[in-house]
């Protein structure tokens, strides 16, 4: 597993953590960490910690990033509100495009493009320390969540079901 850490979309994400904050680690899990649940039994961590990051569009086809709390689902009711236009998620190839990462290992940050929007899940404000992937399913890394918040330069939203 040590040669995912050396991988192009891995090192992206470790370069623009470290200009940040160079205590962050990358860290390669044994299994998966596609879904938030299986980040969650690999890091023995709890859902709600694990942070999706799930793209979108409006109906201009601008994207718009939302950082949500593995335990919630996002509200295209609400996104939409927020963006004052119909959301649609985005496809695979549509993420991969825009964002340089696949999906399940879409990073919160690194993007080869910049989204319009970032939204982040007030849900994910319960956790001190949370986890998002890294550029790759098996690679994630833990950070503070007001630092997420910092470095996303993330709006903090209620953009969930309840």
């Amino acid at each position: 597993m040590n040669n995912l850490l050396e991988k192009k979309t891995v090192k992206n994400v470790e370069y623009f953590l470290k200009k940040y904050d160079k205590s962050i680690k990358i860290i390669a899990l044994d299994k998966t960490a596609r879904t938030a649940i299986d980040a969650a039994n690999s890091l023995n961590t709890d859902v709600g910690s694990i942070v999706k990051s799930l793209l979108f569009k409006d109906s201009e086809n601008y994207f718009h990033l939302c950082l949500v709390s593995g335990d919630k689902f996002v509200s295209l009711e609400k996104i939409s509100s927020i963006f004052n236009s119909k959301a649609i998620k985005a496809d695979a190839d549509e993420c991969k495009k825009f964002t340089g990462f696949s999906i399940g290992g879409i990073s919160p940050v690194a993007h080869k493009n910049i989204p319009k929007s970032i939204l982040i899940d007030t849900n994910l404000s319960k956790y001190n320390q949370v986890f998002a992937a890294a550029g790759h399913p098996h690679v994630i890394f833990g950070i503070a969540f007001k630092s997420l918040c910092e470095i996303t330069k993330g709006i903090e939203s209620n953009i969930t079901d309840k």
